[in-house]
Formats: structure tokens, sequence, C-alpha cells
């Protein structure tokens, strides 16, 4: 059981000061539609991911991306799924719209309707980390906060604003997006833990 901590918030320097940690367990990668729609099959049978979305950055004034990558995080293993070549398939779209299957994240509503922007589906059992956070009276409602206050390290951002519609991500891409869709799990585990959903 995480014990909670006491501190409610966390400045930028102290959070620079905390070890780095990362997700370091097996990553799947998926980018066929035959690939993604088998690996989704199996996620329905979860009852608790993490959940995430990676979108390429857009630098310049009106332009903008659809989300290439969607991280699911199961209790062992990240599948990543690289939407701009799989899509999202039948089983996908099941797996967000099944209330039975609890998706944890932060500031998801955006990531969300990027997503119906790709495939329609009607979203159901999303979880918004950052009002648990909030009515635990924690300031810090971002992932890298929260991550730093519930788990005492720090995550990289190095590889936010990378190029997420490549072809192929690198092996530091995936480790990023990973680790964001286990923490996912991880800050809902805490905060269910400690009665606090």
């Amino acid at each position: 059981m995480t014990d909670f901590p006491k501190t409610k918030h966390i400045t930028k320097n102290e959070i620079n000061e905390l070890p780095m940690q990362q997700y370091d367990g097996p990553i799947r990668l998926f980018n066929t539609a035959d690939e993604a729609e088998a690996a989704a099959q199996k996620l329905l049978g979860e009852t608790l991911l993490g959940f995430d979305t990676e979108t390429r950055p857009a630098f310049r004034k009106g332009e903008s991306y659809d989300p290439s990558l969607l991280q699911l995080a199961t209790e062992n293993e990240v599948y990543l799924f690289q939407i701009q070549q799989c899509g999202l398939t039948p089983a996908l779209k099941q797996v967000l719209s099944s209330p039975e299957i609890i998706k944890a994240g932060v500031a998801l509503e955006r990531d969300v309707k990027e997503l119906q922007a790709i495939g329609e589906f009607e979203p159901a059992g999303f979880i918004e980390l950052a009002f648990p956070a909030k009515n635990a009276g924690i300031k810090n409602l971002g992932l890298r906060g929260l991550t730093a206050i519930l788990f005492g390290f720090r995550i990289s951002k190095k590889e936010q604003v990378s190029n997420w519609a490549r072809k192929e991500l690198t092996e530091s891409q995936q480790i990023y997006a990973a680790t964001d869709a286990w923490l996912g799990r991880k800050i809902y585990r805490a905060f269910d833990e400690n009665n606090l959903l």
C-alpha cells in the first residue's frame, strides 16, 4: 500500500532534485490493424488500464495533428498502438467504450476527443486522476507533479515534443510513452488503496 503523502505541493526545483525513474517492464508495439485488433481483444479481459496518448507537436499557429499513439498499461505490460498506421480497430473502440474497463490518466478529456476524431466511439470508464487529487488537497495535478508527490521520483519529459508520427519510434520514445500510461494505472491504484476514488 502507498503511504499517502503529507506533502500537498511540490515545486519544480524540488521535483528536479528527485531521482529519475521510468517504466522498465515489457512494451508491446502494434502498427498493423490485425496486430492491434488481436491485442485489443486481449485487453477486453482487463478491468484497469493506465491510459495516455501522444500527438506530434505543432509548432506553427493553426497547425494541429491527430494523435499518433495510444498507450494502454496493464499490470504487467504496456501496449502501444501506432494509430496513424493501425487505426482504431473495432476491439480498440470496444475497450475505449467499455464501462467495465477503467481507463485512468491525467488530462484525459482532450485525448478522448482527439481519438473520437479518428474513429467514432462512445467513451466510458474513463477516470480523470486530477479530480481525486484535487479532493485530497494536492496542488500539483499534472502527471509529473502527482508522480513526485505520491512516489518520490521524477519522470523525464525529454521526448514530449518529439515526432510521434514517425513510422519507427525510438526506444526512448517507447519508454517515455509507456511510462506515462504505467503511471496512470499506478496513481489510480494509490488513490484506490487510500479510499480516495
